[in-house]
C-alpha cells in the first residue's frame, strides 16, 4: 500500500499579469513562505478571485458565489480544495466536500477551486509532487526578496511551470 502524496497548505500571495503575454497568473505559497507556485488563469477567473480577494460585493451572485450557495444549501461543505495533479501543462484540482458524513471530490479547474475556496474559506492545497513537477520557487535555497521572485518569474517560461490553460 503506497502512502499519499503530501499537502502543503498554500495561501494566495497575489495576482499579476505575466508580463510577456498579460495573462492572469495566481500566486501561491506555502505558510513559511518558502515555495511560491504561479498558475497561469483565464481572465475571468482572475476577476472572480480578484473580487473576493478585495472583498468586492457583487449586486448579484457571481458563478463562484452560485457554487458556494448551492452547497450550503444543499447541507454541503467545501472542507478544502487541491491542487492534485500536472500533466501536458495543465494543472488540476478536485475539491472535496462533505455532505451529510459522506465526503466526495468533484474535479475542478484550479483557479475555479481556488474561487471557490476564498468564498467557503477553505484551506487551499498542492500535492509535493505537483510542485516538483511545476518547478515551484523554492525560496529557502533562493533569495528571499519580492525582487527576485518578480524576476524570477519574467524569465521563466509557462512551458517550464505547467502554464493553465481553459
Amino acid at each position: 500500500m503506497s502512502e499519499s502524496p503530501i499537502e502543503i497548505r498554500m495561501q494566495i500571495k497575489g495576482l499579476m499579469l505575466d508580463p510577456t503575454s498579460n495573462v492572469p497568473i495566481v500566486i501561491l505559497r506555502d505558510e513559511d513562505e518558502q515555495v511560491f507556485l504561479p498558475i497561469w488563469i483565464g481572465v475571468f477567473e482572475a476577476n472572480a478571485i480578484a473580487l473576493k480577494l478585495e472583498d468586492v460585493d457583487t449586486p448579484r451572485p457571481m458563478t463562484h458565489d452560485l457554487l458556494s450557495n448551492a452547497l450550503i444549501e444543499m447541507g454541503g461543505t467545501v472542507t478544502k480544495i487541491v491542487i492534485s495533479d500536472l500533466q501536458d501543462n495543465t494543472f488540476f484540482a478536485r475539491i472535496h466536500v462533505k455532505n451529510g458524513g459522506k465526503a466526495v471530490e468533484i474535479d475542478a479547474r484550479p483557479s475555479d477551486a481556488i474561487a471557490l475556496a476564498l468564498r467557503t474559506r477553505s484551506p487551499i492545497f498542492v500535492l509535493q509532487p505537483v510542485l516538483d513537477k511545476a518547478q515551484a520557487v523554492d525560496l529557502a535555497t533562493q533569495a528571499s526578496d519580492e525582487e527576485k521572485l518578480k524576476k524570477w518569474l519574467e524569465e521563466i517560461s509557462p512551458e517550464e511551470l505547467g502554464k493553465y490553460e481553459m
